[in-house]
């Protein structure tokens, strides 16, 4: 889904792009982390979807009270941009929302964005529930994909814009790695990656041959690399690996 008034005037950008945003928490005006998030919509309603621990970490102790995201708001010029605070309690409550299963908490989060509190002109680009994996689509272990984000907050910074990071699929998907409700990939990743969507090419045309706006496949959500408390840090190089939520879990958390 593309916010855009008049369809005929589209930014010369690669819509995957818009569906990212920078994140920056916040404790009162203290700056605390940097992260990455993306966009899904639910009919009406507009959800920022990130890592649970961006917004609450108890080994940590970290613990924000606001995020900020940066929005483009201008169609024709992308250098043009602005930062809309979003707060993440009310009287004392949490605003965001966050799931558990059988295996544990999962690491994802989504904070509901009512869109006046968005600048008037925003310029951005949605996931909605056909962008989900169906479950008979096949994804073959090795297969390419992308992760949509803010490594170490590096960007672009004259637009604005994420940078992606090629991987595979290194876990049999559709599987819950070691009973969690993820799977794993093989990319090269780094802090400030936490809540970027991990995604797969697809057609770009619908069955009736009306090209897509966004064709992708939104998998998962990255969590964070998967290292191994035994490995001998002056012989063992780091796995390589991280773990990645399944996006279906968005169908629950976005629900009424």
């Amino acid at each position: 889904m593309l916010n855009e008034p008049d369809a005929a005037r589209k930014p010369t950008v690669e819509t995957l792009l818009l569906t990212a945003v920078r994140v920056r928490t916040f404790a009162q005006t203290r700056h605390l982390t940097n992260a990455s998030g993306f966009f899904f919509a639910r009919a009406e309603r507009l959800f920022l979807v990130t890592s649970r621990h961006v917004l609450a970490d108890t080994p940590s102790q970290h613990y924000p009270d606001r995020v900020e995201i940066e929005l483009h708001v201008d169609r024709d010029n992308l250098g043009a941009s602005a930062w809309a605070s979003l707060p993440l309690y009310a009287r004392g409550m949490s605003l965001w929302r966050q799931a558990a299963d059988a295996g544990g908490e999962i690491d994802v989060a989504v904070l509901e964005v009512p869109r006046d509190q968005l600048p008037r002109t925003a310029v951005f680009a949605s996931f909605d529930p056909e962008h989900l994996p169906a479950s008979g689509d096949a994804m073959p272990i090795g297969a390419s994909v992308l992760i949509v984000g803010f490594p170490l907050g590096f960007h672009d910074s004259l637009h604005h814009l994420p940078v992606v990071r090629q991987g595979i699929i290194a876990s049999a998907f559709g599987l819950r790695f070691q009973g969690k409700g993820c799977f794993i990939t093989d990319a090269r990743t780094h802090r400030g990656t936490s809540g970027a969507p991990v995604v797969i090419s697809r057609l770009s045309t619908d069955d009736n041959g009306t090209p897509c706006a966004l064709p992708w496949r939104l998998l998962g959500i990255h969590s964070s690399t998967i290292d191994m408390t035994t490995r001998d840090l002056h012989v063992d190089e780091s796995l390589g690996l991280n773990s990645a939520w399944y996006a279906d879990v968005l169908m629950s958390l976005t629900d009424h």
